[in-house]
């Protein structure tokens, strides 16, 4: 019996998240059940609630971005949350960043395969990219790190005022407790801790969602986000 075999059938509530684009959303669960589990992306045991724990999890982080913006997926993995939000919402421009190759290999062929113009794949580190690519409103997350050292890799890369939304299961408010100093360093203006996907999941999404200032990233990254703005106009100018 093959991985995708074990998939449970598809939940009701899929059709109404998912929208025109529930056959892409099928898909892409039947990627990951096959290739997303061969190719070590995930755990074969995570395939039976595929729907329930991560793509709808994830989809369901839609009801707390807004509208036209920006998004940056820090260490994307397997595109979640990054793929099922880019399938609920193609008003938005996202970029999924991941280190690994074999990663960004699947996300590539994944954004092909469904035809998702309004994403684009990037191998790197968030620290790496860091003023080569344009900063964004909104930076998103699951299961990458703690939320302090999430936060030192993602909030540089925000726009000001910019926000980073971290889905987070039943600690998340031991880590925003825990992170309240680090965050105020990285220039962290608000915090709060949003539950989304009523009547889609239960239990309930969680969410930490960081609310920067005019500074993302604190002093500490404003000479260093200046100086990585520079360098980068020193090379086109070279080129």
């Amino acid at each position: 019996m093959s991985e995708a075999a074990e998939l449970p059938p598809v939940p009701e509530q899929a059709r109404d998240v998912f929208g025109d684009r529930y056959a892409d959303a099928v898909r892409y669960a039947e990627l990951l059940a096959e290739a997303g589990v061969k190719r070590g992306l995930i755990g074969p045991r995570e395939v039976p609630r595929l729907w329930e724990r991560h793509l709808l999890n994830c989809a369901v982080l839609s009801e707390v971005v807004p509208e036209g913006v920006t998004v940056c997926d820090v260490g994307s993995g397997a595109g979640l949350p990054g793929i099922p939000l880019a399938l609920v919402r193609d008003d938005l421009k996202i970029t999924l960043l991941e280190p690994l190759l074999r990663r960004t290999n699947f996300l590539t062929e994944v954004v092909e395969l469904l035809g998702l113009d309004h994403v684009t794949v990037v191998r790197g580190r968030a620290e790496e990219v860091m003023g080569k690519m344009p900063p964004v409103h909104v930076v998103t997350a699951r299961a990458v790190a703690p939320l302090d050292r999430l936060a030192t890799w993602g909030v540089p890369l925000l726009r000001p005022y910019g926000e980073m939304l971290a889905l987070k299961g039943d600690t998340a408010e031991e880590e925003l407790k825990a992170a309240t100093v680090a965050l105020s360093k990285l220039g962290a203006e608000g915090t709060s801790i949003v539950h989304v996907g009523q009547g889609v999941v239960d239990p309930l999404s969680t969410v930490v969602r960081v609310e920067v200032g005019e500074s993302p990233g604190g002093v500490r990254f404003a000479a260093k986000r200046a100086k990585a703005a520079r360098t980068g106009r020193t090379r086109r100018r070279r080129g």
